[in-house]
């Protein structure tokens, strides 16, 4: 009983014991901080890669390979398979409104098929909203405008399937989609919406690429005129600056991987002949048997897993699937054997960003750790003073028969305490700087200019705010148990302090 009311005494009428509740908050915050940032930056690295690629990707760069149809549909039969699609990979050119122009990654894909092997649905940017993103809490993205809800739903329609009806025009076109951050029309507000500069969507853009022939030489320059159909933002500025989608079919078309006929060998190009069909009347070419059709190839088969967040399925997704193309080898000889073919998971691809990313947390982590060692010695300084002032009162509880272990949990007590409350109020400090910390970046580079975020440096167009649970009670245990260590030599001083002595204390 009377350590309750000794603690709530010295609680609150003592400063220096505060100081150290500070110390606490401080290291609490500062810790809490750094592992919600940059375990939110890995965490949004593994989310970004899965979501661009799926969870495995077999590649075979540059010419391809064909019969992927086959391929595909052996790979959906497996229980471990979610979803499989075909896509092609090259880099590439492109010319913007006003005459703005950049080098370009383009991915030629199927829009629905790419959408069910990763999350290109949910990315694409131009799109009505019911609700507004949690922090625009005045509703002004334009997302939102009712006026325009019909228009954005014909665009993301036209984002998923990659096809687009220009009004003056009624067939339809393949279409491209953009990176939110080409070219630079977009502006991101602080709350994490987009005030379009110029809408691209609707607008036409010229791609090129340079396709290659049988031997892998590079070819002339090929471009078509293209109009935009939407807008993908992956939260990897590198990716939201230099990705551009294009539908498959017309992307094999400008690469010469589009299905073709060629003259077989021992076949001549003067061996067609023309006959008269005596159903419509009129000429046309007879294909001899001296030309053969060649299949269209793609250079990569992007596979999505079932369960696949977790590393050993991942991995034994990636097993199978390379097992599924050798069989798939097998039975065609004419595509590449598997030991010429890349199989590379979504860590695979990004093994080098997310190994350092990792490391430098640990890192980083570690040395805050051994710095925040500090609060225990400010507390155990702190302790040792108070116990030195307390010396009577301890002698008074020792004579009105308090025990040792009784002293000793009276400033255990009162650390444990402190800690508890400095733990809380850091906790309360770090939850407020990480959800408020593109707000926070934002004012400081309007203000004084100081950008620490720099999107180009950095991937990411925002810094991640995300206080994961299990991370807060550790970090705030830690400061709890920092100040019980604190407190435990002092406790150990006063508890084996004689009682004579003691009231003789001055």
């Amino acid at each position: 009983m009377y350590q309750a009311l000794l603690t709530r005494r010295y609680l609150t009428s003592k400063v220096m014991p505060l100081l150290a509740a500070v110390a606490v908050m401080l290291c609490v915050a500062m810790e809490l901080i750094v592992w919600s940032v940059m375990g939110g930056f890995g965490d949004m690295l593994k989310n970004s890669g899965r979501a661009l690629i799926g969870d495995v990707s077999i590649t075979y760069q540059p010419r391809g390979f064909a019969h992927y149809d086959d391929l595909i549909a052996r790979l959906e039969a497996d229980p471990l398979v979610e979803a499989a699609t075909p896509a092609i990979e090259t880099a590439g050119f492109i010319t913007l409104p006003q005459n703005r122009g950049q080098p370009i990654y383009l991915r030629g894909v199927d829009g629905p098929g790419y959408a069910r092997v990763t999350n290109y649905a949910q990315s694409l940017w131009w799109k009505p909203l019911a609700q507004p993103m949690t922090k625009d809490t005045r509703r002004e993205d334009p997302r939102l405008r009712p006026d325009y809800a019909a228009r954005l739903r014909e665009y993301e329609e036209a984002g998923l399937s990659l096809t687009l009806r220009r009004p003056e025009d009624p067939e339809p076109h393949a279409a491209v989609v953009l990176g939110i951050e080409i070219g630079h029309f977009n502006s991101r507000q602080p709350e994490g919406w987009y005030d379009p500069y110029l809408f691209l969507p609707g607008q036409d853009v010229m791609v090129y690429v340079i396709p290659t022939d049988s031997r892998n030489r590079p070819m002339d320059a090929r471009g078509l005129n293209f109009p935009v159909a939407n807008q993908v933002r992956s939260g990897l500025f590198e990716i939201d600056n230099s990705q551009v989608l294009i539908r498959l079919d017309a992307l094999q078309r400008m690469l010469n991987m589009d299905e073709a006929r060629r003259i077989a060998p021992g076949g001549s190009a003067g061996s067609f002949v023309r006959r008269v069909n005596p159903e419509t009347g009129r000429e046309e070419f007879v294909q001899p048997q001296e030309f053969v059709t060649d299949p269209a190839r793609v250079t990569s088969v992007l596979v999505r897993g079932r369960g696949a967040d977790q590393v050993p399925r991942l991995t034994a997704v990636k097993a199978r699937t390379e097992a599924i193309y050798r069989e798939f080898a097998a039975a065609h000889g004419d595509v590449p054997a598997a030991e010429e073919v890349e199989f590379e998971t979504w860590r695979d691809k990004h093994a080098t960003l997310i190994g350092a990313v990792e490391k430098e947390t640990v890192l980083v982590m570690f040395i805050f750790g051994v710095i925040s060692v500090t609060s225990i010695f400010l507390v155990l300084a702190i302790f040792w003073s108070m116990v030195s002032e307390k010396t009577r009162d301890v002698g008074i509880l020792r004579a009105m028969g308090a025990g040792r272990a009784g002293v000793a949990w009276l400033w255990l007590r009162y650390g444990l305490i402190i800690g508890l409350v400095g733990a809380v109020l850091g906790g309360v400090a770090a939850y407020s700087v990480v959800w408020n910390i593109n707000p926070i970046h934002d004012w400081l580079g309007r203000a004084f200019g100081i950008v620490v975020w720099d999107p180009r440096v950095y991937y990411f167009s925002e810094i991640p705010s995300v206080v994961v649970w299990w991370k807060a009670a550790i970090v705030l245990g830690g400061g709890a148990l920092a100040s019980i260590i604190g407190a435990l030599i002092p406790a150990v001083k006063a508890a084996n302090m004689d009682p004579v002595r003691s009231l003789r204390f001055e």
